[in-house]
């Protein structure tokens, strides 16, 4: 009798890390979205596409073409370069080997931070504006 050998099955296609300037481009989209005040679904609308895709280019989990790039910048009223802003080189590295730089950089990616600046940037008195900001350093300070 002759011995069968079993060939172990390949899977087709491997789960792909994401690559650091994926993440970053997407935490970019993610915030000047935010920051428009546009849903992901009001920004996949503009863009012909659906909302999950958009969440996937927002996580880092799907690449952004050079074309998608420009029609993000477009539609969102921004330089292509916007995106790669405070880039840094070593952000080639996988996403979980990174780390942030700055206080700044995680406080800018939360949700409730881009609100209140998009919330603020909407007053329109000055003196008012001084106030809260005032009002927002005393607070901090405690």
């Amino acid at each position: 009798m002759t011995a069968v050998r079993k060939r172990a099955v390949k899977p087709k296609h491997r789960a792909r890390q994401a690559n650091g300037v994926d993440v970053h481009v997407g935490a970019r989209l993610r915030q000047i979205r935010t920051l428009r005040g546009t849903s992901q679904e009001q920004l996949a609308a503009m863009l012909g596409l659906t909302f999950q895709q958009v969440q996937k280019y927002e996580r880092g989990a799907n690449r952004v073409s050079a074309s998608r790039l420009f029609e993000l910048a477009r539609v969102l009223d921004v330089p292509i370069q916007w995106f790669f802003e405070a880039l840094d080189p070593k952000q080639g590295q996988r996403a979980s080997e990174r780390r942030s730089d700055t206080a700044n950089e995680e406080a800018m990616a939360r949700r409730e931070t881009l609100a209140l600046v998009r919330v603020y940037d909407q007053i329109e008195d000055p003196k008012l504006r001084r106030k809260l900001y005032a009002m927002a350093k005393a607070l901090a300070a405690q």
